[in-house]
């Protein structure tokens, strides 16, 4: 029962920055727009709200500093990207290895591998529910977390309304499908794939917020380790809808918990369960694109018929 309860509680645990990113990631998906640059936004949310604390000791200067550090760099995405029409890999590359860059820049001037605060406290942050916590698997996966991961779960539904519900979600999927009659509609294309970035970019900046101080308390460069990129699988293997895409997400999170309770009783051998996400999302990935490739064959041979 204890085993079971920690696997529930760290697949929440580990799901909650790919959750963030993909919800976020989706309405650059749906705007055509592949935001690679994920994971250094990510990263550079963790980077900033770690070092600002270190530096001020005030934590809302910290966390707001973190925000707009990443929006900024959705506006040089943008910027580069949409209005000045470069390639978006190659922009968003450029981002992820300029963040990790700066990053083990700073590092070595404090001459450090980290950026520690001792009196920063992860569980102060945990949120523990009266009653739900004490009732068996349930209180593991609804209690105890803290409130970036609450936030992240129901960005999951207030995504999916945004994306289906409202007209600016109707706009960007009109812009991403159709840029030709998106512009005969009187749609400002560069606005909206500029607004998709930006969200992709505060949920990216939260994801970074939970990745280093929720739950670690402390910061080491490229501590994201390929999170932002395993996001944009799981928007890939979604399709973009943020509900589906999230559930690849939780899945993704769900094999990191595996791999890393079940090396507690692995011995010398424990290294070995470190594969299995990656593993998992390269099965889920072949799965998804055969299933696609059938089905576009299935629609051809119906359409020549």
């Amino acid at each position: 029962m204890d085993l079971l309860q920690s696997i529930l509680y760290d697949m929440v645990y580990h799901s909650t920055p790919i959750i963030l990113c993909v919800i976020g990631g989706v309405f650059a998906y749906k705007a055509n727009v592949l935001n690679i640059a994920l994971e250094g936004m990510m990263l550079c949310g963790a980077f900033i709200v770690m070092l600002v604390d270190f530096l001020t000791g005030n934590l809302a200067l910290a966390v707001s500093a973190s925000i707009l550090s990443v929006l900024l760099l959705g506006l040089i995405f943008s910027f580069f990207g949409i209005t000045c029409k470069g390639n978006v890999i190659v922009v968003g590359l450029g981002i992820n290895m300029l963040v990790s860059a700066i990053a083990g820049f700073v590092l070595k001037v404090m001459n450090s591998s980290n950026i520690l605060i001792n009196s920063l406290k992860v569980s102060d942050f945990k949120i523990n529910i009266p009653v739900i916590e004490n009732i068996p698997i349930l209180g593991s996966l609804l209690s105890g977390h803290p409130l970036i991961t609450y936030l992240s779960f129901l960005g999951i539904f207030l995504m999916w309304v945004l994306m289906y519900k409202t007209k600016f979600g109707i706009y960007v999927r009109v812009v991403g499908e159709n840029e030709d009659a998106a512009r005969s509609l009187g749609l400002k294309v560069s606005f909206y794939r500029y607004m998709a970035i930006l969200i992709g970019a505060f949920c990216c900046a939260l994801a970074g917020i939970n990745l280093s101080l929720e739950r670690l308390g402390l910061f080491t460069n490229d501590m994201t380790a390929g999170r932002g990129f395993v996001a944009i699988a799981a928007i890939y293997c979604g399709h973009g809808d943020p509900l589906v895409s999230a559930v690849y997400a939780i899945i993704f999170g769900l094999a990191r918990s595996l791999s890393i309770n079940l090396s507690i009783f692995a011995g010398p051998a424990a290294g070995l369960f470190d594969v299995i996400p990656y593993v998992l999302m390269t099965i889920v990935l072949t799965v998804v694109s055969i299933y696609r490739y059938k089905n576009i064959k299935i629609r051809g041979f119906r359409i020549n018929e």
